[in-house]
C-alpha cells in the first residue's frame, strides 16, 4: 500500500498523542537550522528572533548560551490558539526533568498558569535573578533552514517545549526582548530539542559579531561555511566538563549545571606562565570554581587574585604603552596612542587559556583582550569579580566575538578558532541574504 499524504497526518496524530516531536511532511529535507543573533549597544546582549504562537508572532530573545530553556513572558500579550500547558506526569515533564507540580494560585487559569502542570527554575543571569514557577508549555516554533552556507526557508515545529514567566523576569533584557534562548546541556535547551526533532547531530555553533551593526550566527547541525573558508577544519578541541551542582543564580538545586565548563589548567601572558593557585582553576566539591563560558557577562571576569597577577604580567609586558585613568568597569587602560596595530586588533601581548596540555590553548589576541572606550583610550577587556565567585574565570562576550565556538553535545568537546581575523574573516560574513 502507498504511503500517502492522508497516512502521513494519521501518522503525525498518533505520534503528537504520544509526543512533542512532529515537525511536518518535509522535515527529512532539513538538514541545518540558523539563528542570526545581533549585539545590542545597550546592553551588549547578544539578541535573536524567533517565530512562535499560532498566529506566528516575531519575539526577540536574548542569547542565554548556558541556559536549561527557552523561556518567554506569557503575562503580557501572549495570545495563541496552539498553546498547551504541561500537565504533571506528561511526556514533556519528563523531557524537561521536573517534578515539581501545582495549581494556578488566580481565580482562573491563563496562559501560563493553569491547574496540575508542571514548573522549572528558569534564570536571567543578567539581574541573577530566578522564578521557581516556571511553568512548562508547547507551542509552535518557527526557525530558519539552512544548506550550510544560505538561508534557507523556515521550518515550523508544532509542539516546542518552553517555558512560561511573569513580566517581572524580563527586567534586564534589552529593549523589546521577550524573554531568553537557552543552549545548555538541557533536554528542553534548544539545540538537544532541535536535535531530537530534526535528528541531527547533538552539536551546535556560535559565531558571534563584534559588530552591532552587523549579525553573527548560532548554526544547529553539521556543516557550516563563513563565504570561501571552512574554519571548522582549524578547530582546537578541548573537553567540556560537567559541573555536579546547579551554577549562575541556582546552585542550590543539586543538579548538574547546564553551563559550559572547561578545564583551563593554566594562564600565558605573552607566552609566560603567570602564577596562579591551582585550586580556583578546579571545580570543588560545591561547585565552585572552573571556568566557564558565558554570554550572561559582557567581558570575562577574572577571580580577584587571578585577576591580579594576570594584569600585572599585561602591564609589565607593555611596559613602553602610556597608562592612563581607569574608566569603569577595567582597571587597566592606555592612550592608543601609544599602541600600535595587527591585523588580529592592537599589538599588545597575547593572553593564553592553556588547556589540557601546554599545546592546547585559546589564544585571545588584542581583537578580544582590548576595549575601545574613547577615541583616545583603549583597555584591557578583563573585570575584577571579588573574591567569592561561583566560577574562577567566566568567559565573557566579548572575548567570544569572532571566534567560532563548536559544542559537541554529544562527545561533551568544545572546538574553538581563536581569533577569525587570523582567516581574514568574520562571524559577520554568514549569508543571511541570499537563499538556498
Amino acid at each position: 500500500m502507498a504511503f500517502t499524504s492522508h497516512h502521513f497526518i494519521l501518522f503525525c496524530a498518533l505520534l503528537l498523542s504520544i509526543s512533542s516531536y512532529c515537525i511536518g511532511q518535509n522535515s527529512p529535507q532539513t538538514k541545518a537550522l540558523i539563528l542570526a543573533v545581533k549585539k545590542d549597544s545597550t546592553t551588549l546582549q547578544y539578541i535573536t528572533q524567533i517565530g512562535q504562537r499560532t498566529p506566528l508572532v516575531p519575539i526577540k530573545l536574548t542569547i542565554h548560551l548556558g541556559g536549561q530553556t527557552l523561556w518567554v513572558d506569557c503575562e503580557n500579550g501572549y495570545v495563541s490558539s496552539t498553546y498547551r500547558p504541561a500537565l504533571c506526569g506528561s511526556t514533556q515533564c519528563t523531557i524537561a526533568k521536573v517534578n515539581t507540580c501545582g495549581n494556578c494560585s488566580t481565580s482562573a487559569p491563563k496562559i501560563g498558569c493553569n491547574n496540575n502542570a508542571c514548573y522549572n527554575t528558569p534564570e536571567n543571569p543578567f539581574i541573577k535573578t530566578l522564578y521557581s514557577g516556571g511553568e512548562i508549555n508547547e507551542d509552535v516554533l518557527s526557525i530558519q533552514s539552512t544548506d550550510g552556507s544560505n538561508p534557507g526557508k523556515f521550518v515550523k515545529i508544532p509542539s516546542f517545549i518552553f517555558t512560561c514567566v511573569p513580566t517581572f523576569l524580563t527586567e534586564g533584557l534589552a529593549s523589546g526582548v521577550k524573554g531568553t534562548v537557552g543552549l545548555g546541556r538541557h533536554q528542553i535547551a534548544l539545540p538537544s530539542q532541535l536535535a531530537e526533532i530534526f535528528s541531527f547531530p547533538r552539536n551546535f555553533s556560535v559565531c558571534l559579531s563584534s559588530s552591532t551593526q552587523s549579525s553573527g550566527v548560532i548554526y544547529f547541525g553539521d556543516g557550516m561555511m563563513l563565504p570561501k573558508v571552512d574554519v571548522s577544519k582549524d578547530l582546537i578541541f578541548t573537553p567540556l566538563i560537567t559541573n555536579p551542582f546547579g551554577t549562575g543564580s541556582v546552585p542550590f538545586l543539586n543538579e548538574p549545571s547546564s553551563e559550559y565548563f572547561i578545564g583551563v589548567k593554566s594562564i600565558r601572558v605573552n607566552g609566560k606562565t603567570v602564577t596562579i593557585n591551582k585550586k580556583l582553576l578546579g571545580i570543588d566539591k560545591n561547585g565552585n570554581g572552573g571556568t566557564k563560558i558565558s554570554t550572561g557577562s559582557p567581558y570575562s571576569m577574572l577571580e580577584s587574585s587571578i585577576y591580579d597577577v594576570v594584569t600585572k604580567a599585561f602591564i609589565d609586558e607593555l611596559s613602553n604603552a602610556t597608562r592612563v585613568a581607569a574608566v569603569a568597569p577595567f582597571e587597566t587602560c592606555f592612550s592608543s596612542k601609544s599602541v600600535g596595530s595587527t591585523r588580529v586588533g592592537p599589538a599588545v601581548p597575547t593572553i593564553d587559556l592553556v588547556l589540557q596540555t601546554t599545546r592546547v590553548y585559546w589564544r585571545i589576541f588584542g581583537a578580544n583582550s582590548m576595549v575601545k572606550v574613547s577615541q583616545d583610550v583603549i583597555c584591557l577587556g578583563f573585570v575584577n569579580g571579588g573574591i567569592k565567585r561561583t566560577a574562577s574565570i567566566v568567559i565573557g562576550g566579548y572575548q567570544l566575538e569572532d571566534n567560532l565556538l563548536h559544542f559537541d553535545l554529544a562527545r561533551s568537546t568544545l572546538g574553538f578558532s581563536s581569533s577569525l581575523l587570523f582567516h581574514q574573516t568574520t562571524c559577520a560574513n554568514f549569508n543571511f541574504t541570499t537563499k538556498a
